[in-house]
């Protein structure tokens, strides 16, 4: 019985049932009743990328079990899945669960192998970043944040819904954003490279309180701090935190106090970037951008979340015809299929009869040019033809 994703389970299911197993967390359990007064289990799995909701009805082999499995626990999920009735939602034809032990558990925390390759390189690629800063107050600024909460950016999503809503989301956003900010500073020499990397890797540090999963499964609990003040403000407190920490250190910083531009300087700029990168009052940010490196790290962090947006649209849309696919919110239309980079086709040599002209030719057939227009016979712009 294969094993796949439960991302893997929404895109292949389908009128026939699979036989299949998934490796998830139970998130919770749920007794509710029909209309008619049945009652019934809503079970929500979660695994590193995707959610499945499963409903056992009274008459289910399963049901009697569904009250003895406990919400948190890690499960191996076996037995037969398709299409509801709604076309939409995955139904459990019949399977069975059996809970993970530890070390099958820290497995699935860690995503699919794919995902885990990525996200460690993801985390290198930051890591490097950081090393490379010239700037040495951004640098210990930048070293510091990853000693101390590097474990915890590991487990914290971008967001909850939209964009790289998953556990360690949050490092592939940085990263992302951190290469297309490198890349952008080569076009823009004006841009300060060392401000707009340090901008990328604190731009959303608040969401480690606001985004952050449990250390062991795949909620994202909402807490009293994050509601009232939200993750902008979380991380200027973060930022100037660490700041005024690291300034404290006076042989740390002894050589700091003749470099240009000030450090008081370098703080506020950075604090601009955090405090502006949603871009518009209307989306949150206190202030617009006022800076180039401003407006950069708003334009990137927008791209990249719209193209992640694009990506995994793709993948868990349904498609409405050929090349057109739903809409996925909060991308403003449906979807239609990129298209593809072009592949010229390579010439095809052929063996030429002797005496002949030497050359290459395609594997195109020759026109046929009986009948053909004279270019002089040819309408002209706008004439009809």
């Amino acid at each position: 019985m294969d094993l796949i994703t439960i991302r893997e389970l929404k895109q292949q299911a389908g009128p026939v049932p699979l036989m299949v197993r998934f490796l998830a967390q139970l998130e919770k359990s749920l007794e509710r009743t029909t209309k008619t007064g049945n009652p019934f289990y809503e079970l929500t799995f979660a695994d590193a990328e995707e959610t499945l909701v499963l409903r056992v009805w009274n008459n289910a082999a399963m049901f009697a079990t569904c009250g003895q499995m406990r919400g948190g626990t890690f499960f191996e999920v076996s037995g037969e899945f398709g299409l509801g009735n709604d076309g939409r939602s995955i139904d459990g034809k019949s399977w069975t669960a059996r809970a993970l032990n530890e070390e099958e558990t820290a497995g699935v925390l860690g995503g699919s192998p794919e995902l885990r390759r990525k996200q460690e390189t993801d985390y290198v690629f930051i890591e490097s970043a950081v090393e490379n800063l010239a700037d040495p107050r951004l640098h210990h600024l930048c070293r510091a944040f990853l000693e101390r909460f590097g474990k915890r950016l590991r487990r914290t999503g971008a967001a909850r819904d939209y964009h790289h809503a998953r556990r360690g989301g949050l490092v592939e956003h940085v990263a992302q954003m951190m290469r297309s900010a490198i890349q952008i500073c080569e076009a823009y020499p004006m841009l300060n490279r060392d401000l707009l990397v340090a901008g990328v890797l604190f731009h959303d540090v608040g969401k480690l309180w606001e985004n952050a999963y449990a250390e062991n499964g795949f909620s994202m609990p909402y807490t009293e701090m994050s509601e009232l003040l939200g993750h902008i403000p979380l991380g200027m407190e973060i930022v100037n935190k660490m700041w005024r920490e690291i300034h404290e250190d006076e042989m740390l910083c002894a050589g700091w106090k003749d470099l240009d531009p000030e450090s008081d300087r370098v703080r506020l700029h950075l604090l601009h970037l955090i405090v502006s990168h949603h871009g518009e009052l209307g989306f949150g940010s206190p202030v617009v951008p006022k800076t180039p490196e401003a407006q950069a790290l708003h334009y990137i962090d927008n791209l990249d979340a719209k193209m992640e947006m694009f990506e995994r649209g793709y993948q868990v849309a349904a498609e409405l015809g050929r090349h057109v696919f739903d809409r996925v919110r909060p991308l403003p239309g449906r979807l239609v299929a990129p298209l593809g980079a072009f592949v010229s086709r390579p010439a095809v040599p052929v063996n030429v009869p002797e005496g002949a002209a030497e050359g290459w030719i395609t594997d195109e057939p020759e026109p046929d040019l009986a009948g053909a227009v004279e270019p002089d016979q040819m309408p002209g712009p706008g004439e009809p033809l």
